[in-house]
């Protein structure tokens, strides 16, 4: 007995006929009859009525295809088992962050992986968020680590990490070191400092601009907050950032009062997860929750 007839059985039972099963099975008509009647030898009964216009299923049959049924997806359990298996022995994930990363948790969830699974290439890729999130995608990237404006980004499945207000950035001496916080007009009065198009710092800081009607003058650009926060302490700009970028920095800062939506730093991947991509999120939440 082979899988292959009680996968035949099947076909000719469901569709009625041998035309229409071996169309399914892709084989010839005589080659589905063949080894369903070598099939009802060894079983020593007959299972498919052939006397009408239709094949029916007889009692003997009704029993072999509820067996046929349960032994087929007996086999796929077996290799889906053993495809996870596998999967967590051998293989190649692809791992983006955004420009800049220092998210320690996230380190310590990726080398944990790798301890527990030295098999498995972890490939790193740095980029924009937008960029990341558009391989998360198609595919092309298993797991980023990305600033958004939305908790839950579109068409992926997301861990939101860090959800966060704007601040602006000025050394002592400037004419915002006087205020508590600030507002984005106040800010529009100088030229600023901040990350590119396509990160989710830029990306909230541009709608609370729109919003507001304010058009800043975005005197330079840096993919790296210490970069900013260098070139706003030598007086070259106000930067703006997130409050936890800023945490660790001299210089002055403030929030932004009408800059209400706040930037989202978020784990995110396909919504299909493979076995190895599944067990590295596990990692994930772990570090994140230490």
């Amino acid at each position: 007995m082979e899988l292959r007839q009680l996968e035949y059985l099947i076909a000719v039972a469901e569709e009625a006929g041998f035309t229409r099963a071996a169309e399914r099975v892709r084989i010839s008509q005589s080659g589905v009859s063949a080894q369903i009647r070598q099939l009802e030898h060894e079983l020593g009964a007959t299972l498919i009525d052939r006397s009408g216009r239709r094949a029916t299923v007889t009692a003997a049959g009704e029993v072999a295809l509820r067996h046929a049924r349960a032994a087929l997806t007996a086999v796929q359990e077996l290799r889906s088992g053993v495809d996870d298996v596998n999967g967590l022995v051998r293989g190649r994930l692809a791992v983006g962050m955004v420009t800049g990363c220092t998210i320690t948790p996230f380190f310590d969830a990726l080398a944990r992986f790798h301890s527990a699974h030295p098999g498995i290439d972890l490939v790193l890729r740095e980029d924009n968020s937008d960029e990341l999130l558009s391989g998360v995608r198609t595919g092309a990237i298993d797991l980023a680590l990305v600033g958004t404006a939305t908790a839950t980004p579109e068409g992926v499945q997301a861990m939101p990490i860090i959800s966060e207000g704007l601040v602006a950035l000025v050394p002592d001496g400037h004419p915002l070191t006087a205020r508590q916080h600030s507002t984005l007009a106040e800010i529009a009065a100088y030229p600023v400092i901040c990350l590119p198009r396509g990160t989710g710092i830029r990306t909230v800081f541009d709608r609370a601009c729109a919003a507001s009607g304010v058009t800043p003058d975005i005197a330079l650009q840096a993919s790296a907050p210490a970069a900013i926060m260098d070139l706003a302490r030598r007086g070259m700009g106000v930067a703006v950032l997130s409050a936890s970028m800023a945490a660790e920095s001299e210089l002055r800062s403030l929030p932004i009062g009408d800059a209400t939506e706040p930037a989202v730093l978020a784990l995110t991947w396909p919504r299909t997860v493979s076995p190895a991509l599944r067990e590295l999120l596990r990692h994930c939440r772990e570090a994140f929750n230490d």
